[in-house]
């Protein structure tokens, strides 16, 4: 694509998460909004764009070049499927990616049959603290890893109405803390430590008004003996002004020091065998969603479009997370740690 003419970029859904994609997209530069589509054409119509409630229709008439689908896994496939019908061929697909692995492979192998791509939008690793603490084991600043621990505790699902005011569609998930949310940090824990090993899952429900489970524990083993814990329950809280900035507290260790998260998304480094910490990245300023994550991923999708860089988490590199995904209920089913491919 040339840089000098604007990509154009259609939107699919205008529910309470698209307005980070839709805010961000028209910050970009090297983007240009050309259509909204939702089955309720007055929320399409609230964003100011060209209104659709027919994808086929908006696709038809906008000609975009990048297809952004906010929707739920439900009807991804068949957002999927009608924007490679009508030639689109850049797709960026929210996650979770698609209802089921076998679906997930489906999608990637009609994209690559079509000559399109799919990329996931799995932005929180381009979390601004979390592109640091790579930079920081890319230099080996904290000697040799050992592990990485992060403590889920957004505080948002408590009580008999969890969830509706914001996400309720969050109830009816039969697979909810994996499926929806821990599944950013199994991509994250990946892009920082690289592939697991093995996983062992420990899953519980907390909260009766919901279907699925919302607490549990994720332990990972990745190459070299390094171990990543992931310690999630939605109905507690951590220390934050903005409990969905980080949703959390981290701690990466190595053997010459240790990186640690706050919730207000600053980063810390302390020198093993000293008390004192140092800063590496500034608490948080940035009023977008989890430090501007959709804003750093989309960006990065018009830079990979026109070439500047490689595009991460296209579609098939991203069934490994949900390859992962299928260990970890099947590791909670049976109480075993189970070996991946």
């Amino acid at each position: 694509m040339a840089a000098s003419s604007p990509i154009r970029v259609a939107c699919i859904g205008a529910g309470y998460f698209s307005q980070f994609h839709y805010g961000s997209w028209a910050r970009i530069d090297d983007a240009i909004l050309v259509g909204s589509c939702n089955r309720d054409i007055e929320k399409a119509r609230e964003t100011g764009l060209p209104a659709y409630d027919n994808l086929k229709k908006m696709l038809n008439e906008t000609s975009p070049d990048v297809l952004d689908i906010i929707l739920p896994p439900v009807v991804h496939a068949e957002s999927i499927r009608t924007a490679l019908d009508c030639g689109v061929k850049t797709l960026v697909c929210q996650k979770p990616f698609c209802q089921s692995l076998e679906e997930a492979r489906e999608m990637a192998m009609l994209a690559d049959a079509a000559g399109a791509r799919v990329i996931v939008h799995e932005n929180f690793r381009f979390q601004p603290w979390y592109r640091e603490m790579k930079r920081v084991l890319d230099r080996g600043e904290i000697g040799n890893v050992q592990q990485l621990t992060f403590r889920l505790r957004p505080g948002d699902g408590q009580g008999r109405d969890a969830y509706l005011a914001r996400q309720p569609y969050f109830r009816e998930m039969q697979r909810f803390l994996v499926h929806e949310t821990a599944i950013h940090w199994v991509d994250t824990f990946r892009y920082l430590l690289g592939d697991p090993v093995s996983v062992y899952a420990d899953l519980r429900q907390v909260n009766p008004a919901i279907a699925g489970e919302d607490a549990g524990y994720i332990l990972s083993e990745h190459h070299g003996g390094v171990r990543s814990l992931f310690d999630g329950n939605r109905t507690l809280d951590h220390s934050a002004d903005n409990h969905r900035c980080t949703m959390g507290e981290g701690l990466l260790e190595g053997s010459e020091g240790t990186l640690s998260l706050r919730g207000d998304g600053s980063l810390w480094l302390r020198r093993f065998g000293s008390r004192q910490e140092s800063c590496l990245l500034e608490p948080n300023a940035c009023p977008g969603f989890g430090g501007d994550c959709v804003h750093h991923l989309q960006s990065h999708v018009i830079s990979g479009l026109l070439g500047e860089q490689t595009i991460e988490n296209e579609a098939r590199s991203y069934l490994k997370v949900i390859e992962i995904e299928t260990a970890i209920y099947a590791s909670s089913q049976t109480g075993q740690k189970l070996k991946l491919e």
